[in-house]
């Protein structure tokens, strides 16, 4: 047994291997609950099934939470991600409806650039509150989680912003290549990020900085410079998921659109196996970690779970998922399995019957 477990520690010991795990067990439960749930068919040249909406309506917190893994790799945590999104969302559609052609490339792609400029001025905000002031950055980023949902809501004056724009509408249900274009723009953004990070000395330093924002500054790293830099990718980040969500469904909602997106997103780093503390990150557990908080959404609607215990449900498999990949856990759980018997204790009585006679 102690062999087995010795081969298999390189497996078992990876960071993704429990969060995979997770997720095969959530897809295996899906497909016993109903069978032609891992069909995919083709379709006038698109594909569609389960697995490809499931990986569709994630690209939006696939998205955020790309953003907020390079946050907490620097030891901080941006709460504003969810009114970037509804801020963002809100300044494209309502650009976009007051267009006389809304179906117009220009006009879309002028309301996109606005939307996008707002974010990046929202995510250098809490840059400045955070790198350059010096606040907390859960206090710097709350100011805008409250502050953005209102903004959210005063450019949208409290209605509801509907548009009719296929341009706009293809962001969110369009396809591309047989694929939902939503999923075209996620992988991009993640292999631009995964680029930038470990393909150069940009990911390091962004460790560094969480790591001892002290020391790396003492060895030359601008460690106010990388933090306020992060705080704009993670709003940059935000913004494009805000076009994905608002172009599903045409709309923009100031007080709905990404509502709670920030505490799935965090969720899904820490799922992923990036530490709260920063120092490290890692893109790719980040990902399985949003796949993952999106099965178990579709699998609660999938197999008709009341709804007012679906965030239960989904908090007890979340703890789950974070007890079994936490080492200590995992240690403590095989010293108890492999502890050998107690044997019984030795009484009078048994002493006598072992004196021979």
């Amino acid at each position: 047994m102690s062999t087995v477990r010795t081969r298999l520690a390189p497996v078992t010991g990876h960071r993704l291997f429990w969060p995979i795990v997770v997720l095969l067990v959530l897809l295996a439960a899906n497909t016993a609950y109903r069978p032609s749930f891992l069909a995919v068919e083709l379709k006038d040249g698109h594909l569609y099934g389960s697995l490809i909406d499931i990986v569709r309506l994630s690209a939006p917190l696939i998205l955020v939470a790309l953003g907020m893994s390079l946050v907490v790799a620097t030891g901080g945590i941006d709460l504003s991600v969810g009114s970037v999104v509804a801020v963002s969302g809100a300044v494209a559609c309502l650009h976009i409806s007051r267009q006389p052609d809304q179906n117009s490339l220009g006009g879309v792609f002028t309301a996109l650039a606005l939307a996008f400029g707002v974010a990046l001025l929202l995510g250098a905000w809490n840059g400045v509150l955070v790198a350059v002031i010096g606040i907390q950055p859960i206090i710097a980023t709350l100011i805008l989680m409250v502050a953005g949902r209102g903004l959210a809501q005063l450019i949208t004056k409290g209605q509801i912003v509907t548009v009719n724009s296929e341009p706009y509408r293809t962001i969110g249900v369009g396809h591309l290549l047989g694929l939902p274009f939503a999923i075209v723009i996620a992988l991009a953004v993640a292999l631009l990020v995964a680029a930038l990070t470990r393909r150069s000395a940009l990911g390091m330093i962004i460790e560094a900085v969480g790591g001892n924002a002290e020391a790396s500054r003492l060895a030359g790293v601008r460690s106010r410079r990388i933090t306020f830099l992060v705080y704009v990718v993670s709003a940059a980040c935000a913004a494009v998921a805000g076009f994905m969500m608002t172009a599903n469904v045409s709309s923009a909602d100031g007080n709905a659109a990404g509502l709670w997106v920030e505490l799935d997103a965090i969720l899904a780093v820490v799922i992923g196996g990036t530490a709260l503390t920063g120092g490290r990150f890692h893109l790719g557990g980040t990902i399985v970690g949003a796949l993952i908080i999106q099965t178990l959404t579709t699998s609660v609607y999938a197999m008709n779970i009341d709804p007012q215990t679906a965030l239960l449900f989904k908090a007890v498999v979340v703890i789950a998922v974070c007890l079994i990949q936490a080492p200590a856990f995992r240690a403590r759980f095989r010293r108890r399995s492999s502890r050998p018997p107690v044997p019984p204790a030795v009484t009078a009585e048994t002493q006598r019957e072992q004196v021979p006679a």
